[in-house]
């Protein structure tokens, strides 16, 4: 086995503590989160059952993907209407700006504060 993958590589989890498994090398009947959504689950509560890791060259360190069970998994809860509603709230309230109370069809970027065109007047005026 490579050295990359030696370290990386613990199915009995005496190391980490639960098993580990290199990138992409994960037994059937695991899955992450992203995984689960995908399939229309969620974890429910269970613990973690192993993780994925791999060495990041990049970021000087390791990712970790947290992997749950397949068949302890529940499905994943529907939005209710009052959901539906709270979500709509919260996003016109994104989309509002505070200068000009106005929508701006977009979600205001928090590096401005405020819509382009009132974080920008001249270059309006000019276009």
């Amino acid at each position: 086995m490579p050295t990359a993958f030696g370290t990386c590589y613990d199915p009995s989890g005496a190391r980490y503590g639960v098993p580990t498994y290199p990138w992409r090398l994960a037994p059937d009947g695991l899955a992450t989160r992203r995984q689960l959504r995908a399939r229309g689950l969620r974890p429910g509560g269970q613990p973690v059952a192993a993780q994925l890791m791999r060495r990041n060259c990049r970021r000087g360190g390791v990712q970790v993907a947290y992997l749950y069970e397949l068949d302890r998994a529940k499905k994943v809860r529907p939005m209710t209407p009052g959901k539906w509603a709270a979500l709509a709230k919260a996003m016109l309230a994104r989309r509002t700006c505070p200068d000009c109370q106005q929508d701006a069809g977009y979600c205001i970027p928090t590096s401005l504060g405020m819509c382009v065109t009132c974080a920008y007047p001249e270059e309006q005026r000019t276009a």
